[in-house]
């Protein structure tokens, strides 16, 4: 048993439900079970978009985030369900109770998947004793399939969860990066997404194993730090611990301002919340974070202070979706007296790599419906230095607020 626990290392499993919206719905109804399925919001209409699908489905071609049409085109036999998230929260909440019957070690990533942490386990088994044990219990008891990678870190683990779905225990080792990892595209690497990929391409980085061992001047030139941290993890490099805490965490980035002047005029009133939204999304992108809730700050003429939140259905990042939240309850809380500061916090926040977003039909069609829009505005962000959408402040709005200083004092304390 001692060759599957080491003194000085870990083992981490990465449990990982298959295509599982479509696998709940099977398993409500079994009648659905072999059938092409495709969860989808607005069924009915050809513009709706695949949440998700079965891998019957996935064998024509029919994708997440396809439009509904093009499916039915792909997939003549398709059915196609739209969502019920009260179904998929149940049986998200009984697969975590299978995996905290093992360990406590448990972070939770998303409705369904999560890191377990079963160094202490060695009395329960080997690790892969362990993980069939697990798979068996929650396909036999919620007639789920899930895949599950064993590995001595949260990276490898998730790499190896991918490799063999669905119903797969795939083991990674270090040793093993060479011949399992290594040949793989570079966009099949967690952490790398489109922008970051072709980035990469431009350095003939095609492969994960280009990236292990390429030059890491070169990655940080044009990557900064995200290209050294990149490289690590392609070589197998990944301290980050099983957090059971995590979940709980209640992170924040928040900015605020003080009127030039009381005001009750509610066309400033969403200039101003739009311009600190804008700050908060900045400051988001800069720290690669999803938010789950926003505050709202409004002072008072007399110095009476009030703060609001909202827990969002979604994650979000863009400053429209910012505003929308804070203006929402700027409109249900202000009792029209005169405003004195006003601000905008995101809170419950995690990292944008961390989170494999549920996504519903409406969050999805918003977030899609605006895609070419954001693109446009973050081409020529990039290109001018700045939003040339928004108004460029004059250097007496440069000041130096608080929530800048607690980011430089979070960034310093984390080197």
């Amino acid at each position: 048993m001692s060759k599957w626990y080491p003194k000085n290392g870990r083992v981490i499993f990465h449990v990982d439900m298959n295509s599982f919206y479509a696998s709940v719905e099977m398993a409500f109804d079994p009648s659905l079970k072999g059938k092409p399925l495709a969860i989808a919001g607005n069924p009915e209409e050809r513009r709706g978009i695949v949440v998700t699908s079965s891998y019957e489905a996935r064998k024509y071609g029919v994708k997440t985030t396809m439009p509904v049409g093009e499916a039915r085109r792909l997939c003549k036999d398709l059915i196609v369900m739209s969502p019920t998230f009260e179904r998929y929260r149940a049986a998200s909440k009984e697969m975590f109770k299978i995996l905290t019957e093992v360990t406590d070690m448990i972070q939770p990533v998303s409705i369904d998947e999560g890191y377990m942490d079963i160094t202490a386990c060695h009395e329960q088994g080997s690790p892969p004793e362990i993980a069939d044990q697990i798979q068996s219990r929650i396909k036999d008891e919620l007639d789920l399939p899930c895949s599950i990678g064993i590995a001595p870190n949260k990276f490898l683990a998730k790499m190896a969860s991918d490799m063999k779905k669905p119903m797969g225990i795939t083991i990674l080792r270090k040793r093993d990066l060479p011949n399992k990892l290594w040949p793989l595209p570079i966009e099949d690497m967690y952490g790398v997404g489109e922008k970051t990929a072709g980035k990469l391409r431009k350095m003939k980085v095609e492969t994960i194993g280009d990236l292990a061992n390429h030059h890491v001047i070169e990655l940080k030139n044009v990557l900064g730090i995200n290209g050294e941290r990149l490289q690590n993890r392609a070589n197998g490099i990944d301290n980050r611990p099983v957090d059971p805490e995590a979940v709980h965490e209640f992170k924040s980035i928040g900015t605020s301002t003080t009127l030039p002047h009381d005001t009750t005029d509610e066309v400033e009133v969403r200039q101003v919340l739009r311009r600190l939204a804008a700050k908060v999304e900045a400051r988001m992108k800069k720290k690669s974070v999803l938010a789950r809730n926003v505050q709202l700050m409004i002072r008072y003429h007399d110095r009476k202070t009030i703060t609001r939140s909202r827990q969002l259905p979604d994650f979000v990042e863009s400053s429209d979706e910012l505003f929308q939240a804070a203006y929402h309850q700027f409109d249900e809380h202000w009792n029209q007296q005169p405003i004195r500061l006003l601000g905008i916090t995101a809170q419950d926040l995690v990292e944008q790599a961390e989170v494999t977003q549920q996504l519903d039909l409406f969050s999805y069609q918003k977030h899609a419906g605006k895609e070419k829009l954001y693109h446009v505005i973050d081409t020529l962000t990039e290109k001018y230095g700045h939003n040339p959408f928004q108004k460029l402040k004059s250097p007496s709005d440069a000041r130096m607020t608080t929530s800048f200083q607690k980011d430089f004092l979070d960034d310093f304390k984390n080197n």
